[in-house]
């Protein structure tokens, strides 16, 4: 019986760590391509910083020099072959290859050798291109020097916590208020009212935008950090309600009769006992709210527009995806750079996640 257990439980453990090793493949491969060099991220997978068989240069011979008429098949190291064949590459019997580089009248003849290597020419330099938004010269292999400008992602990043933090705090405040009211306080029409707030959760975005748009440009906010924050708040509101309701309905009543027995009033109440009581599921909403409104592309092009002194975490990278679409080495380190706080906020509060999440679903 116990071997049984011990099998069932080491192969479950088994398919979760498969599981979550496939789901985390493409964060690995993101983390790696940062810090890659930008010829070797342009030529060659993320995955060659491990143990590979690759061809390698051993050495370099002038055709012409050999006597070699590429219009015609060529004899070479014991080999015959097409200029179409020697481009793709030719493979002699002592497991060299053979391959002709550069065009039919100025290129060469390169002799390469498979052997097992690894890539492992990391740099820091994307990281400091993309932060401090510094010019960078890049030598390229043919001894030619490109200045690349630098994208400060700096400025962002202050944009993205200018907005995500009180997009995140404004609507758990609002929400746990009417939370507690709904649960707790009895006023006419609170049933009709709450089925209303939660009917609000099928309403789709896109629909809202127009008309939040029209109604801020009548208030001469849009283009300002309060026109985001508003309306991160009034498309996060119905979700924090119906999540902090069932948690809030679901702690003891006997605590809060207590309380009220002993003179409480209904804010003593919500800020001494609710609050602390309701961590959990308040963790759990703000891991949702934090993440979709980091990660939002949408709400901030619309409310906040293109201007570049406004512009957040999302719109700096598809600038950069705009401008630099060949180079990847930014955009990976940029991209990178942007998980770094959401990774951070969800593994401090994951904790609370769970718990927040099943609130309400067993009483007893």
């Amino acid at each position: 019986m116990k071997n049984s257990k011990l099998q069932q439980t080491i192969i479950v453990n088994g398919v979760l760590f498969l599981v979550v090793l496939f789901w985390m493949i493409p964060t690995i491969g993101l983390f790696v391509s940062s810090f890659r060099e930008r010829l070797a991220i342009s030529t060659t997978g993320w995955w060659s910083i491990f143990p590979h068989k690759a061809w390698v240069l051993v050495e370099e011979v002038d055709p012409k020099a050999e006597g070699l008429d590429a219009t015609a098949p060529m004899e070479f190291r014991g080999i015959t072959a097409t200029f179409e064949e020697m481009r793709e590459g030719v493979e002699t019997s002592d497991g060299l290859r053979i391959q002709w580089v550069g065009n039919r009248r100025l290129g060469r003849i390169e002799i390469q050798e498979e052997i097992w290597t690894v890539n492992w020419d990391f740099t820091l330099d994307n990281y400091r291109q993309v932060l401090q938004g510094k010019d960078f010269e890049y030598r390229h292999p043919d001894g030619t020097i490109e200045v690349i400008p630098g994208d400060d992602f700096s400025g962002a990043l202050y944009n993205s916590l200018a907005v995500t933090v009180p997009s995140t705090v404004i609507p758990i405040l609002i929400a746990a208020f009417a939370a507690y009211g709904f649960a707790w306080m009895k006023f006419p029409g609170r049933r009709w009212l709450f089925i209303l707030i939660v009917a609000l959760l099928v309403v789709p975005l896109q629909i809202a935008l127009v008309p939040i748009l029209r109604d801020f440009s009548v208030l001469g906010i849009n283009g300002t950090y309060l026109a985001i924050w508003l309306a991160h708040t009034g498309f996060g509101l119905p979700l924090a309600t119906y999540l902090l309701y069932n948690y809030i309905s679901s702690l003891p009543r006997e605590t809060l009769e207590s309380a009220f027995i002993d003179g409480a009033s209904h804010f003593t109440v919500f800020t001494q006992l609710i609050l602390p009581l309701s961590v959990p599921a308040l963790a759990s909403f703000a891991i949702f709210q934090f993440l979709w409104v980091w990660n939002d592309y949408l709400v901030a092009l619309i409310f906040l527009g293109g201007d570049p002194t406004y512009q957040v975490v999302t719109q700096r990278l598809a600038g950069i995806i705009g401008s630099r679409g060949q180079d990847w080495h930014l955009l990976t380190s940029g991209a990178f750079i942007s998980m770094l706080l959401p990774l951070t906020v969800f593994f401090s509060l994951q904790r609370y996640f769970v718990r927040g999440l099943l609130a309400g679903s067993v009483k007893g």
